[in-house]
């Protein structure tokens, strides 16, 4: 690389006249901002020049961008210029959209009997518990929509599937207020939190990626138990006596009651009232 040095201006003051100290060659450079700032040892000017220079975003351009909500991939690729240039001025944006966020989940939804007492990080991390999610597994984010409002985004990954919700927050003195958006935010901050969310439970089938809710009976019926019908055995009556034969004398009959005192069921007898007062067995002894 050869070393120049000025030697002067041109008479119309738009360009520097410089000289080869070896050779005497003359080379001139034209008098411009981006000269300026070199000269200045401006750093963040020569960067802000040479974007304009190599794309047609300014870095107030870029930094809108930002702030509405695109990546700094994706203005890059529309802007045509390298990923370095443009988090050069996309990092203070990204912060700014990052405490938005944080401030979000501080804030109060807004239901039908007024905002919540607790606040969107609290409500959306029971939503997530009573559902089997884990809240660390997801994104928080944050922009700027067409009126100049404050987006609130929570995006995590169930399957195969990205859910996202996105809320409008407005800051205040109280911590802000919070308004769904979309059905999604609207299901996480609903009191009722152990409604399945639309599009997370998977059902088995050949088909993949279809998804529906899974649904459990309200009321299970008990069966009733029957009391076991108790069937008495029934007591055979003796059958009577067969009239003794000329040649055999016939065998004495003994009275109920005589028999060991007990009844049909083989249980002692009872005595009768006449037995008790007057101290005289049924048997007459």
């Amino acid at each position: 690389m050869r070393e120049l040095r000025v030697i002067g201006l041109e008479p119309d003051g738009s360009h520097v006249v410089c000289a080869d100290a070896s050779t005497g060659e003359k080379f001139r450079l034209p008098a411009d901002d981006k000269l300026r700032a070199a000269s200045r040892g401006d750093i963040a000017r020569l960067g802000q020049i040479e974007i304009e220079m190599d794309s047609q975003l300014r870095p107030r351009e870029i930094q809108a961008r930002i702030r509405a909500g695109a990546s700094v991939e994706q203005v890059a690729d529309e802007a045509g210029i390298p990923l370095a240039k443009v988090e050069r001025f996309a990092y203070p944006v990204l912060l700014e959209r990052s405490r938005a966020a944080e401030m979000a989940q501080g804030g109060h939804p807004v239901r039908d009997n007024g905002p919540a007492v607790p606040t969107l990080a609290e409500i959306v991390t029971q939503a997530f518990r009573a559902r089997g999610h884990n809240i660390d597994d997801a994104a928080w984010d944050a922009w700027r929509d067409e009126d100049n409002h404050w987006v609130a985004q929570l995006q995590w990954q169930a399957g195969r599937t990205t859910n996202a919700a996105h809320w409008r927050y407005q800051p205040d003195a109280h911590g802000g207020t919070i308004v769904a958006l979309d059905d999604t935010a609207f299901d996480l901050i609903d009191p009722d939190f152990g409604r399945p969310l639309r599009g997370l439970a998977p059902v088995a089938s050949d088909e993949p990626e279809q998804l529906e809710l899974a649904e459990f009976p309200t009321e299970v019926e008990v069966p009733t138990i029957e009391p076991e019908e108790i069937i008495e055995a029934d007591v055979t009556e003796e059958p009577e006596d067969e009239p003794a034969s000329p040649e055999e004398p016939a065998a004495p009959k003994i009275a109920p009651h005589q028999t060991n005192n007990k009844d049909k069921r083989g249980k002692p007898a009872l005595p009768s009232w006449d037995d008790v007062l007057l101290g005289v067995r049924s048997s007459g002894r």
